[in-house]
């Protein structure tokens, strides 16, 4: 005599209802049972989420392409100002450089004429 145990039971139990669940009835010929129905639902799921995730994605990388065009023009313009006041400081000193010329030649010119005397 074979003795079994209840874990064996209860899932020999599980296991026929299952099974019943997914057996089409006599007079349902041709429509699913329970398990196909939450089957196709589940795939329907799926499918919906697929889309909304694909979705939400191709939403996150237009906006990091905008924010992106946004930075790139932003970086564009702080560098052309950058560069004019570069510019313009380079101006300055090239002109308190000839200032400073200038003024070494006429001191230079001073200690000529007064060696000459």
């Amino acid at each position: 005599m074979v003795m079994l145990t209840m874990k064996q039971v209860l899932l020999a139990g599980l296991m026929a209802l299952a099974l019943a669940g997914c057996q089409k009835k006599s007079e349902d010929v041709g429509a699913p049972g329970p398990a196909e129905q939450a089957g196709r639902r589940l795939d329907q799921a799926s499918d919906k989420a697929g889309r909304e995730l694909t979705r939400a994605a191709e939403q996150a990388n237009q906006q990091i392409q905008d924010a992106a065009k946004e930075t790139s023009q932003q970086v564009e313009k702080a560098s052309g100002v950058a560069a004019e006041k570069l510019n313009q400081a380079a101006e300055k000193t090239g002109r308190k450089l000839e200032q400073a010329g200038t003024t070494l030649q006429e001191k230079a010119r001073e200690r000529e004429a007064e060696r000459s005397k």
